[in-house]
């Protein structure tokens, strides 16, 4: 048996990762009741003590859940936290590597199964697979602390249920289909009549006189700087998102109904629409919800400038910092709640500035970078196998960014054909390239997957050294204000 440090402990039962001999790992375990392995599928034999030795299929990662009360997802309230999405399943020891080496375990929540309803039918996983997924990695490096799974980017009750079913923690309700851009550009009569006949005033079980009475002299203190409705700004925030609010209001009450008040987080997600989400429509969407009963720990609006996949901030950073400044500040007075960073991956010279003004009282979200370091590991291991991931990436590009907001784009990109050998590992460094290998990720898997996982699996540890690099950077900025989002 390894030392204590190295196990998971429950009871007289003791488990622990074994080397299998072939390149892989298995569940292996002591206890005096060879009962306590009744519900595993393995190898049981009887002595001194009961010994298991298993393999790692799904009913075993659910007994780990069962048995280990600590790799069962649950919810984490208010304590700053970091979702990292895996598409290939393989990532989260260095996600937890990531986590020791910053110094953030116990000050950081993890969510180590975070994967959108978009990316698994891209990669053609089901919440079941991405959950045991994140339970065996985390239980192969020994996490023995509180985790979350994020059932990502919810668009309506049966995504809910089937990530419900199987355990998921915490839930992103993406309501982005019903906000109204154009509401950007209304004035005068056309606004008005928007505002009275085209909000969804029963769903949202108020009218605009309603609304006119309790927020209409509404007034925030956002550090001093006064925030009230100017006119004509609550019927546009109305006309944008009331349908939003209402779509929200309606999956949270699904959501409770079947998940009971303690068992779910709820975030909420505005992030992915065309134009910057307000400090007055901000302060008009947490209030509705509010309202309306909907009790959330994120919020993830959509702030200036642009949070584009796979790189850092593109904007004026003295703009955002008055643009967190004040959405932080709405959090706190409508809330508390979490700031949440989607698309938050590589976004560097920002989590100082978003660390600082939420007093730690944030979520970071990341999902495709940990795909990229993967690259990163095959170009420096097979680079034959990335030159053909990125021909293909080149081939894929104009269908795959469809659903993406980036800049980025192939005629931005190196000559692929002058990058000889492992010179193709470069292209991860290079900004259009990151972005075109992000968006094409499950072209990728469909036909590269079996190689992309062998070549992982057999370097082990270069990934998790790449992935710790890689992530220590992204949560040491964090970490020294962390504590001030806790409950």
């Amino acid at each position: 048996m390894p030392a204590p440090e190295h196990t998971h402990q429950h009871g007289s039962l003791t488990l622990w990762p074994e080397a299998n001999g072939s390149g892989g790992w298995v569940i292996a375990g002591e206890a005096d009741d060879p009962n306590a392995f009744a519900a595993f599928e393995g190898q049981v034999e009887r002595g001194a003590q009961a010994t298991l030795r298993a393999a790692a299929p799904p009913v075993n990662a659910a007994e780990l859940r069962s048995t280990l009360p600590y790799l069962q997802p649950q919810p984490l309230g208010l304590q700053c936290s970091a979702g990292f999405g895996d598409r290939l399943g393989l990532a989260t020891p260095g996600h937890i590597d990531a986590l020791r080496a910053s110094g953030a375990v116990g000050v950081i929540a993890p969510i180590f199964a975070q994967q959108s309803v978009r990316e698994n039918s891209r990669t053609g996983r089901t919440p079941r697979q991405v959950l045991d997924d994140a339970t065996l990695g985390a239980f192969a490096a020994n996490w023995h602390h509180a985790l979350g799974a994020d059932a990502d980017h919810l668009k309506n009750e049966a995504d809910i249920d089937a990530h419900l079913s199987v355990g998921f923690s915490f839930f992103t309700i993406d309501p982005g289909a019903h906000v109204r851009p154009d509401a950007d550009t209304m004035s005068g009569a056309v606004l008005q009549r928007s505002f009275e006949d085209e909000v969804p005033w029963a769903a949202l079980e108020s009218s605009p006189q309603d609304l006119h009475s309790r927020l209409g002299a509404l007034t925030l203190d956002l550090g001093g700087v006064p925030l009230r409705f100017s006119s004509g700004e609550l019927e546009r925030a109305a006309v944008k998102y009331g349908g939003a609010v209402a779509h929200v209001a309606r999956l949270s009450r699904h959501l409770r109904a079947q998940a009971g008040p303690e068992r779910a987080d709820i975030e909420v997600s505005v992030d992915e629409t065309d134009t910057p989400t307000s400090p007055a429509e901000h302060a008009y969407i947490a209030s509705e919800l509010r309202r309306l009963g909907v009790d959330w720990v994120s919020l993830a609006p959509r702030f200036v400038g642009a949070f584009e996949k796979g790189v850092d901030y593109l904007g004026d950073l003295g703009d955002l910092a008055r643009d967190l400044r004040g959405h932080a500040a709405i959090a706190a007075e409508l809330g508390p709640y979490k700031l949440s960073l989607h698309s938050g991956s590589d976004k560097f010279s920002v989590y100082p500035i978003a660390a600082a003004v939420s007093g730690g009282r944030v979520h970071l979200k990341t999902a495709g970078t940990s795909y990229l370091e993967a690259l990163r590991v095959i170009g420096a291991s097979e680079s034959a196998l990335l030159h053909q991931i990125v021909g293909l990436a080149l081939e894929r590009f104009s269908e795959d960014v469809a659903s993406y907001h980036i800049s980025g784009s192939p005629a931005g990109m190196p000559k692929v054909g002058e990058l000889h050998g492992g010179a193709i590992a470069t292209l991860i460094e290079q900004r259009d390239a990151r972005q075109v290998l992000h968006v094409t990720f499950g072209s990728a898997l469909a036909r590269f997957g079996g190689e992309i996982q062998r070549v992982l699996r057999s370097h082990e540890d270069d990934y998790r050294a790449a992935l710790r690099r890689h992530f220590e950077r992204h949560l040491t900025p964090f970490v020294p204000h962390a504590a001030g989002g806790q409950r």
